[in-house]
């Protein structure tokens, strides 16, 4: 990922809303002040910020870190290493944003001791995580409940959640975000 795609996808989705950068703030909940040093490259946002982003316009998270493309067949990114923000989860995008599915799918990696609580999605959203690679512990309403590598769970996320490898090893699951329609979801998917 570089900051550099995620400015070019800021500002191409923020002008399509026809949305002034004070607009955007109050609609992702991410300062004027912030946005406009992300679109102008002199700051990298967080996960925690780019997920506000994807919140706030009804997008899924590739829309900003990705080109937005219909990935029906195999997908191989240009970049093959993980995506890590200071000290948060690791991602590797497997498949980035299709409008036909309304879906993205990750492979995470939690590495040993490391937690990652995420806010609320938007309204509908759905994940599905599959572990890969040793154990993890899903957060849902307040309660951790342990999944070993085999093990599945499909989860409304438009609530609080969380992912946690309480072990010594490195974790991996596929994660699956599921999107429901919106107007600007259509509007950004048919590339208007």
């Amino acid at each position: 990922m570089t900051e550099t795609k995620i400015r070019i996808n800021l500002k191409a989705v923020r002008t399509r809303a026809g949305l002034s950068l004070s607009q955007a703030a109050e609609l992702t909940g991410v300062s004027k002040a912030m946005l406009g040093q992300i679109e102008r490259g002199e700051s990298s946002p967080t996960l925690a910020t780019l997920w506000k982003l994807a919140k706030g316009f009804h997008l899924p998270l590739t829309a900003f870190i990705e080109d937005l493309v219909q990935t029906t067949g195999i997908f191989t990114p240009a970049r093959p290493d993980p995506v890590r923000f200071q000290g948060s989860i690791g991602f590797h995008t497997i498949f980035p944003f299709d409008p036909v599915f309304g879906s993205e799918t990750f492979l995470m990696t939690l590495d040993p001791g490391q937690t990652h609580v995420s806010n609320p999605h938007d309204a509908g959203v759905v994940e599905d995580v599959f572990v890969t690679r040793g154990e993890i512990e899903v957060l849902l309403d307040g309660n951790w409940k342990v999944f070993r590598c085999g093990d599945g769970i499909r989860f409304p996320a438009d609530q609080p959640h969380g992912y946690r490898n309480m072990t010594d090893d490195p974790a991996q699951f596929h994660n699956t975000m599921h999107y429901p329609r919106t107007a600007l979801f259509e509007e950004i998917s048919d590339g208007s």
